[in-house]
């Protein structure tokens, strides 16, 4: 077991959330699909963006406003890019922090031209006040601005350049119904098969100079947890081993390397067992409220929501409520084939 003061100190290999990359080597950007055609699975989703981005090329009109969602690192970022290439405009990116106030939002607006998108992060996070404004900048292409104040205060509307609005959220059910409607297209992302990964993975490599036979790929895919940003972060641990071994084909040789960046046989990491080891042993196989579980785990609630919880539901180790989690019978039997 590892102590839990050295776990604090390791950062999560196979966390889907953004983490920087080593940017003289502009690792992400290397790897990421500039295309509709190079993007790997979500076949309906590219059938539908090709005949749609075609469709208003022909008509010379901007796209519909979309909303993606789905769990963190399937590549929503880059399916916003993607499609700013398709269409040849320019893409703009904030995220939920840098629109604090409506200014902000209308300073942003405000700086489009016709035919740009716009690309924000984290939709859900939005204060209720600064949302108000994007209805009539979604459907009219207008924002209603309050001048002077007191008796004086009068609304006037100012008149927006046609633009796309690309949104993405890991959380679809914390946005407003009236916000949510606005959309034209609302669009699921989900996680990858092995198979889809290994093809990614086999592609990246070839970017950075690295073979990789056909275990090594898969044995990569599976421990990737169905996302393409893990499969590209322990793409680029492997690489790092192979720059000193220059052999990395044994099998043996690269379950040592996931060993030690603490991820075992089943892709769990040291937070992921923390967790089941937690709910297990400590409180005996009952179900156990999340701010309980928190508390005993010294996790913020949040971080088990988003980043342990949607894996472990995924392979079916826990089950949840909105209050409580329980274990199940696959960890227990998992558990008993390890002793």
């Amino acid at each position: 077991m590892i102590e839990s003061s050295k776990k604090q100190k390791i950062d999560r290999v196979v966390t889907p959330t953004e983490v920087k990359e080593d940017k003289t080597q502009n690792f992400s950007n290397i790897l990421r699909p500039l295309k509709l055609e190079d993007y790997v699975w979500q076949e309906l989703i590219k059938k539908h963006l090709s005949v749609w981005i075609a469709s208003c090329k022909i008509r010379n009109c901007s796209l519909d406003h979309i909303l993606f969602y789905g769990p963190p690192g399937l590549w929503k970022t880059t399916i916003s890019n993607i499609i700013s290439t398709e269409m040849w405009v320019w893409l703009k990116s904030t995220s939920w922090p840098a629109i604090e106030k409506q200014s902000d939002l209308v300073s942003i607006l405000s700086n489009l031209e016709d035919g740009d998108i716009l690309f924000i992060d984290e939709i859900h996070r939005l204060r209720p006040q600064v949302e108000e404004i994007l209805y009539t900048a979604m459907e009219d292409f207008v924002i209603d601005i309050m001048v002077w104040s007191g008796t004086w205060a009068q609304s006037v509307k100012m008149p927006l350049k046609e633009f796309t609005l690309v949104w993405a959220t890991t959380r679809l059910s914390a946005l407003s119904s009236p916000l949510r409607d606005r959309f034209w297209n609302v669009l699921k992302l989900d996680f990858y098969s092995d198979d889809d990964l290994s093809l990614i993975i086999e592609k990246n490599a070839k970017k950075l100079w690295l073979i990789l036979d056909k275990e090594a790929l898969k044995i990569i895919a599976q421990k990737s947890r169905g996302t393409p940003r893990i499969a590209n972060r322990l793409l680029k641990i492997v690489r790092d081993y192979y720059t000193i071994w220059k052999d990395i084909s044994n099998k043996e040789v690269l379950k040592d390397i996931f060993t030690w960046i603490w991820i075992d046989d089943l892709w769990l990491d040291y937070l992921d067992r923390k967790y089941l080891e937690t709910l297990y042993y400590t409180f005996g196989w009952k179900a156990t409220w999340l701010n309980t579980l928190s508390s005993a785990i010294w996790e913020e609630e949040a971080t088990l929501e988003d980043v342990v919880e949607p894996y472990l539901l995924q392979i079916g180790f826990i089950e949840r409520s909105p209050r409580w989690r329980i274990i199940t019978m696959n960890w227990i039997n998992h558990l008993l084939s390890m002793k």
